[in-house]
C-alpha cells in the first residue's frame, strides 16, 4: 500500500479541456446514470418488502457512496474521477486496475443498452414489428448507425453531448412521473387498487429473494461516474457535491414510489411482472388495453428509448475519458490521450472504445454460443463495477495518509459499511435470481470471467510498464 500518493501529472491541468457542465447538467446526469427502468420491476419482485429493502439499500450503500464521492471529489476534483482517487490513494497499479474495471463495465453496458433498442422499438410499434429484434439485416446496420452517432457525439464533446444527456434525464423523470401518478388515476376511477408505498415488511427467506436484495443494493450505483468528467465541469469541487445533494431525494422518490406503482397494478391484475420492461407493462395495466393504454405504453417506451440513448452516450463519454487520463499519467501509451485539435476530446480513445463495442455487438449476434458468451460477459460486468466500488470505499479506510486524514471519521465509518455492502453484493451477483441457471456453474463462470478480465488488464499494465522501463 502506498502511503505517499503519486504526484499529480501536470498535464491534467494543462490540457485546457472545455468546461461545459454546469450544476443543472450534473443533476440531470446523476438521475440519468443512477435510475434505471428495470430496477422497479426487480424490486417489485420482493413484494411488500420492497420499501424496506430500498431503505436498507439507501442506508448501507447509497449513503456511503454519496458521502465517499462528495469528500473524494472535494479533495481531488480532477478528470478521471475514481481512477485518479484510487491512484493517489493506492498507487499506479491499483489506479490502473480501477480504470480497467470501470472501462470494461462501461463497454458491456453500452453494448447491452444498444441491444435493448430494437426490442423496445418493436414493443412500441406492436405485433407488426415483432420480427425486428431477430432480423440481423435490420438490427446490425441500425446498431452500427447508433454506435457511429455515439462516437461522433463523443468527439464533438459535451457542448453537444450535455444536451442529449439533459433531454434523456428529463425523459426518464417524465416516464417515472407518469408511473407514480398512475395509482392516483386508478383511485380517481374507483379501481380497487392497494397502493401502499410506505408499508414495511421483511422479505422472504429464500435464495431468490436474497439474490434480488443483492441486485437492489447495487441498483442505485453511479453517483461517482460524473466525476470522471470533473475536468469538463464548472467548479467541480463544489458543483458535483451539490448535484449529489439535489439529485438524491429525487432518486429515492423515483425508486420507492415507482416500485410501489408497479407492485400495486400487478397485484390488482394478478399478472406476472415483466422484468425487462416493467414501466410500459404497468401503464398498460393502469390505463387498460385500449387506445389510452396503448398511447401511454408507447409514450413511455419512446421516453425510455431516449433515456437508453442518452445513458449510452453518457457512459460512452466516461469510457473514453479513462484511457485519456491514464495516458496523461503514462500508464498506457500517450496515443490514447491525444486530443482533437478543435473540440479537445480524446478522439483516439473514442475510436478504440467504438471498435470494442462493435466487437461485442457482433459477438452478441453471432449465434447461440456467442450469445451465451455475451450474456456471461454482461453478467460479469457488474462484478467489474463492484470491484471499482470496493477500491473507492477502501480509500478513506486504508488509502494514503495524506488523503485519508482529510476525510471525517464519521464518513470513514460509513465507507466501512459501504465496503461491506459492496462485498456482499459482489458475492450475491454471482448467484442467478432467475430460477433457471444452475447456481454453482453460473457463479464459477461469472467469477472466472471477472478474474480473467482482471488478469488480462494486469498483464497489459505490466507489459506496458516493463517495455517503458527498458526503452
Amino acid at each position: 500500500m502506498s502511503q505517499t500518493p503519486p504526484a499529480p501529472n501536470a498535464s491534467q491541468e494543462d490540457h485546457h479541456l472545455s468546461r461545459q457542465l454546469n450544476l443543472r447538467d450534473l443533476v440531470l446526469s446523476q438521475v440519468l446514470t443512477v435510475v434505471g427502468s428495470s430496477w422497479v420491476g426487480l424490486a417489485a419482485g420482493l413484494g411488500h418488502a420492497q420499501t424496506l429493502v430500498w431503505l436498507f439499500a439507501f442506508t448501507v450503500f447509497y449513503a456511503p457512496m454519496a458521502v465517499a464521492v462528495y469528500y473524494l471529489n472535494r479533495e481531488l476534483p480532477l478528470e478521471g474521477g475514481l481512477y485518479v482517487w484510487a491512484r493517489r490513494a493506492f498507487g499506479d497499479t491499483a489506479g490502473f486496475l480501477v480504470a480497467w474495471n470501470i472501462w470494461a463495465y462501461g463497454l458491456f453496458v453500452i453494448a447491452f443498452l444498444l441491444f435493448q433498442i430494437p426490442s423496445e422499438f418493436s414493443f412500441m410499434i406492436g405485433p407488426a414489428a415483432a420480427w425486428i429484434p431477430d432480423n440481423h439485416f435490420v438490427v446490425l446496420p441500425t446498431l452500427a448507425v447508433l454506435l457511429t452517432a455515439l462516437a461522433l457525439t463523443a468527439v464533438r464533446g459535451l457542448g453537444l453531448g450535455k444536451w442529449i444527456h439533459n433531454l434523456s434525464g428529463a425523459a426518464m423523470m417524465t416516464a417515472f412521473a407518469l408511473l407514480i401518478v398512475a395509482p392516483f388515476w386508478a383511485y380517481f376511477h374507483h379501481l380497487p387498487i392497494h397502493y401502499t408505498p410506505f408499508e414495511l415488511h421483511l422479505p422472504k427467506h429464500d435464495p431468490t429473494s436474497l439474490a434480488l436484495i443483492g441486485q437492489i443494493i447495487f441498483a442505485a450505483s453511479g453517483l461517482e461516474y460524473i466525476a470522471i468528467m470533473a475536468g469538463e465541469s464548472k467548479a467541480p469541487s463544489r458543483n458535483i457535491g451539490l448535484s449529489i445533494v439535489i439529485a438524491s431525494p429525487i432518486i429515492v422518490i423515483m425508486f420507492i414510489l415507482g416500485t410501489s406503482s408497479v407492485l400495486a397494478f400487478h397485484e390488482l391484475t394478478h399478472s406476472t411482472i415483466n422484468y425487462i420492461a416493467p414501466i410500459p407493462q404497468t401503464l398498460r395495466l393502469a390505463f387498460g388495453d385500449n387506445a389510452l393504454g396503448t398511447f401511454f405504453a408507447r409514450l413511455i417506451i419512446f421516453l425510455l428509448q431516449i433515456r437508453i440513448l442518452g445513458a449510452a452516450s453518457f457512459i460512452f463519454t466516461g469510457v473514453t475519458r479513462l484511457p485519456m487520463a491514464a495516458g496523461w499519467d503514462h500508464l498506457i501509451p500517450g496515443w490514447f490521450s491525444r486530443l482533437h485539435p478543435r473540440y479537445r476530446t480524446p478522439s483516439n480513445s473514442v475510436l478504440v472504445s467504438s471498435l470494442f463495442i462493435a466487437a461485442l455487438i457482433v459477438l452478441g449476434s453471432a449465434g447461440a454460443r456467442a450469445v451465451q458468451a455475451f450474456n456471461l460477459l454482461n453478467n460479469s460486468s457488474t462484478e467489474f463495477y463492484a470491484l471499482a466500488y470496493l477500491a473507492m470505499f477502501a480509500i478513506p479506510i486504508a488509502g494514503a495518509k495524506l488523503l485519508r486524514k482529510r476525510i471525517p471519521l464519521w464518513a470513514t465509518a460509513l465507507c466501512v459499511v459501504g465496503f461491506l455492502a459492496t462485498l456482499f453484493t459482489f458475492c450475491l451477483n454471482a448467484y442467478p435470481f432467475d430460477n433457471v441457471s444452475a447456481p454453482l456453474p453460473f457463479a464459477a463462470k461469472v467469477l472466472g470471467v471477472t478474474l480473467l478480465v482482471n488478469l488480462i488488464g494486469y498483464a497489459f499494465y505490466k507489459l506496458r510498464n516493463t517495455s517503458s522501463a527498458s526503452a
